[in-house]
């Protein structure tokens, strides 16, 4: 396939063989993480205001439910689902919703939002250890314990705990940062919308680089699709110290030992 390649109606590519040929997921046995984020052509997730539906096009919509088709689970922070209340499920494609997970340190999401609805997925809920806040019937709620538990490695550490080894990181601009910045992504998948904002949101943020050398440069091929979006998919190399601090994705006797100490009743 050539780095550029223009695609069919939104309608055909939900059903087309070729949907699984150009977002390509991991299907080995180690932990891949990949994440999208769909922006303006000034780099804008959303208006000043807030708004952000659509920025992007079907095709855009298309293949992030086909990514989530494709993993284990879909991880977003709890701002976004105060924000836009997210059902986090699959819809425009055929394939199997994953486990909804929320990184909800202290307990803000409301138990009633969407992402929580009992349809059958699995549903966790990433909290401090000792938050009592109320969760819905049947949802999952990990307790994350230590200063770094809500670092990018440990929470991954504590999906792949529980089995969970292919995530898509969905959400908000905040925790897609955190990820790519700690070398916790394996792949990134941008979508450029030919428009432009002039002001709003930003969409990844890392620390500042002194030189162009110093600038984060990831192999990557351009899909451009017929509504003028551009999809720069992109492989990032996994970090030294991800390798580390999570050496082995298949569930071990340490890491069910940690998954049973992490699990509370909810």
């Amino acid at each position: 396939m050539d780095d550029t390649t223009r695609h069919r109606s939104p309608h055909q590519a939900t059903t087309a063989p070729e949907v699984a040929i150009y977002h390509p997921v991991h299907k080995g046995e180690r932990l891949f993480v990949v994440a999208q984020l769909g922006q303006s052509l000034d780099g804008r997730i959303a208006t000043p205001s807030g708004e952000s539906k659509y920025i992007n096009g079907p095709h855009a919509l298309d293949h992030l439910h086909a990514l989530r088709a494709g993993v284990d689970a879909v991880m977003v922070g709890v701002g976004t689902v105060i924000a836009d209340d997210p059902l986090l499920t699959v819809r425009r494609v055929a394939g199997q919703s994953p486990a909804r997970v929320i990184i909800d340190p202290s307990g803000r999401a409301d138990p009633s939002a969407r992402c929580f609805a009992a349809d059958g997925a699995r549903r966790i809920v990433l909290r401090r250890a000792g938050v009592a806040a109320p969760v819905a019937e049947g949802v999952e709620v990990i307790a994350m314990e230590g200063a770094g538990a809500f670092e990018p490695a440990a929470m991954l550490e504590a999906l792949a705990a529980l089995g969970l080894t292919r995530i898509l990181v969905e959400g908000g601009a905040h925790t897609l940062s955190a990820f790519l910045e700690a070398g916790c992504l394996d792949a990134l998948h941008v979508f450029v919308s030919p428009v432009i904002l002039g002001a709003g949101r930003i969409g990844l943020t890392r620390k500042a680089c002194d030189t162009l050398a110093d600038a984060l440069r990831p192999a990557a091929k351009a899909h451009v699709f017929p509504d003028g979006d551009v999809l720069f998919a992109c492989e990032l190399a996994r970090s030294a110290e991800r390798e580390a601090q999570i050496s082995d994705a298949q569930p071990d006797s340490r890491t069910v030992a940690r998954a049973r100490r992490l699990r509370a009743a909810g």
